[in-house]
């Protein structure tokens, strides 16, 4: 009998087992709880086809949508310590770095690049969301220096995509001082006179809308996307009022003038193309036309001697009781 179980039993079953189907291969709407086939949403966009539901998107997804085809860079992050104050819940922190970097195959929730957008340069940084909620710890923290110091360097607009549930809790006051320094970065960009554009994506909430995510000189919302600081519940129960509906999205955001724009997300890219075509002020060959420091103090000094000069002649033109003057 062993001859039966060993060999053709084993043999019955291989012919009549159905073959294991990944798990992941569709995916449930949260809006309209429809099932969306993994291949027709990534084409899609990571938007619903039925209700338009704007899915989260990894940080290389993002990058890819956004830039000119492949021709973009990654740059690599500076090393930070992966658990400065070896904490401990569940879990240990660096138990759950391990996980996250498995999970996302980034080493944190932030990837920064650099190529061309509709053929302007461009430094793009985007948050993961699956990399431990998007959370702003240190490394975070100097992802973001090192794209706003590499715009200023290849004199290149800054666009950031965050999606955050806020500061990361396991690096405490470390993860709050980059608050201070993200915002300093953003400051430098803007003083080398870079245009700084971020795009709010669900979530941004907790430190990150407290620091870089509401600094941008344009500020663009995708769909739905929940934008705020603390959470509606805590707010609700904080207040003891019920809130107005549609609290804390994008529209209510908008309505309230918050942000510049909301744009769904097929249209991001031309709407983000035709915003760097005007701040960067191309001509119609497509160049970008950047003054230089000497230029430009040139060109200061070439207007104020044009207002010096008709002033002069405004005066002139009156005599010295203030009345027109004539021609005798």
């Amino acid at each position: 009998m062993n001859w039966l179980k060993n060999f053709v039993r084993p043999k019955i079953r291989a012919l009549v087992r159905k073959a294991d189907v990944p798990d992941n291969l569709w995916q449930k709407c949260s809006a309209c709880e429809q099932m969306i086939f993994h291949r027709e949403l990534s084409a899609n966009l990571f938007v619903c086809t039925h209700c338009r539901h704007h899915f989260r998107m990894s940080a290389k997804d993002r990058l890819k949508m956004m830039f000119d085809g492949d021709g973009y860079q990654t740059i690599e992050l500076p090393e930070t310590l992966d658990d400065p104050l070896k904490f401990r819940d569940q879990k240990r922190y660096g138990d759950r770095l391990k996980e996250a970097r498995s999970k996302t195959g980034t080493d944190d929730a932030i990837l920064v690049a650099h190529g061309k957008i509709g053929g302007i340069s461009a430094v793009i940084a985007a948050f993961d969301f699956r990399f431990m909620g998007g959370s702003m710890g240190v490394a975070v923290g100097e992802g973001l220096i090192s794209a706003a110091r590499l715009a200023v360097l290849q004199d290149s607009p800054l666009i950031v995509f965050p999606s955050s549930g806020g500061a990361r809790m396991q690096e405490g006051i470390l993860a709050l001082m980059q608050m201070p320094r993200t915002t300093i970065a953003v400051q430098e960009v803007r003083e080398a006179g870079l245009p700084y554009i971020v795009v709010l994506t669900d979530p941004t909430t907790g430190g990150v809308s407290a620091s870089f995510a509401m600094l941008g000189d344009i500020s663009i919302a995708e769909p739905g996307a929940i934008i705020g600081f603390a959470g509606s519940r805590v707010i609700e129960n904080t207040i003891h009022e019920t809130l107005p509906e549609g609290f804390q999205r994008s529209e209510y955001l908008l309505d309230h003038g918050m942000i510049d724009m909301v744009v769904p997300r097929h249209e991001l890219r031309d709407t983000l193309i035709r915003v760097l075509d005007l701040l960067r002020n191309r001509n119609p060959a497509g160049d970008v036309v950047a003054l230089s420091k000497a230029d430009a103090a040139a060109e200061a000094a070439a207007e104020a001697a044009t207002e010096a000069a008709a002033d002069t002649a405004a005066k002139a033109a009156t005599d010295a009781h203030g009345n027109p003057a004539t021609e005798h």
